[in-house]
């Protein structure tokens, strides 16, 4: 079998087996196209199999300076995960036809620093909700639409991907939502009545004869509305609003889950509505509710 045999198996692997999202595949395979470059650099272009299974740290090493000194260099994060895709790759490697990389599996990745969750307050994310169907920009149907989807990122806590993946044959909405999200991982949402009723009214609004299977949310010139759009809608909003850089259409899915830990719901609730895998990702946001009380404390106390 040759590298590119085994990638290609790899990758099969990866979509069949551990389900991962076109996007996740993609990026895996850019980052195995650069690090089979470099290798092919610098050990020679004859390079199999077996020579990949006497690679040493410094060979890595080697390829995460390489990619490093790029233009513009790689961040820290991206770096990280370029790494995580080849350590995959040789796991593959390891599992499926013994070939072990010992020293690839144990290479240490970047320090990342600990970002948490930017979420809006209520009035910030309530005002967004308010201000799309105020903008004298955009038609009425425009307008209705940029509100349903702004609805289903912090009234379901949807990813962008997963709000513009409706389809027409999904309306009318009912009280729950099912969703299929990162890794085909399947969710049932709850879906409030102001949620279901903006997408209602686009749905009314809205010029396209559009079948069942279309997506519902349609662009300007009748295609489908791309993440893109949706970014550029909510920096205009943001800025009409005076509002930071941190308004974003993935914060409303941080606020979102802020809003409902401040409310009293528990992280188990918590971490199964946003589609979370693992408990310590949804944990982040109990440590910026705790901010917001410590900031709260402090501007009431007498002595704060």
């Amino acid at each position: 079998m040759t590298i590119d045999d085994a990638r290609l198996h790899w990758l099969t692997y990866m979509k069949a087996q551990k389900r991962c999202s076109p996007r996740t595949l993609e990026a895996y395979g850019h980052a195995f196209g650069l690090y089979l470059a470099h290798l092919r650099r610098t050990l020679g272009p004859e390079i199999d199999l077996t020579d990949l299974t006497h690679l040493t740290s410094v060979d890595i090493r080697g390829w995460m300076a390489h990619l490093r000194s790029k233009d513009p260099p790689l961040s820290p994060r991206s770096l990280a995960q370029h790494l995580s895709a080849i350590k995959s790759f040789h796991s593959y490697l390891d599992l499926h036809l013994g070939m072990s990389s010992p020293q690839v599996a144990l290479t240490r990745g970047p320090r990342l620093k600990a970002t948490l969750p930017r979420p809006l307050n209520e009035d910030q994310a309530l005002g967004l909700m308010q201000e799309a169907v105020l903008d004298p920009d955009k038609t009425e149907w425009e307008s209705a639409r940029d509100q349903a989807v702004y609805l289903l990122l912090y009234g379901c806590g949807l990813r962008i991907s997963e709000a513009l993946s409706l389809q027409v044959k999904d309306t009318p909405l009912t009280d729950s939502l099912r969703i299929v999200g990162k890794g085909n991982k399947t969710r049932l949402v709850p879906v409030l009545d102001e949620v279901r009723d903006a997408v209602e009214t686009y749905k009314r609004l809205q010029p396209f004869n559009l079948s069942v299977d279309d997506d519902l949310f349609r662009a300007k010139r009748g295609g489908p509305l791309s993440p893109r759009h949706v970014q550029a809608s909510v920096q205009h909003m943001r800025s009409r609003l005076g509002l930071s850089d941190r308004a974003t259409p993935h914060a409303l899915r941080h606020s979102y889950a802020t809003h409902l830990l401040g409310s009293g719901a528990d992280l188990r609730s918590i971490q199964e509505l946003l589609g979370h895998v693992s408990l310590s990702t949804t944990q982040k946001y109990t440590q910026v509710d705790a901010e917001r009380l410590l900031s709260a404390y402090a501007a009431a106390h007498p002595k704060g």
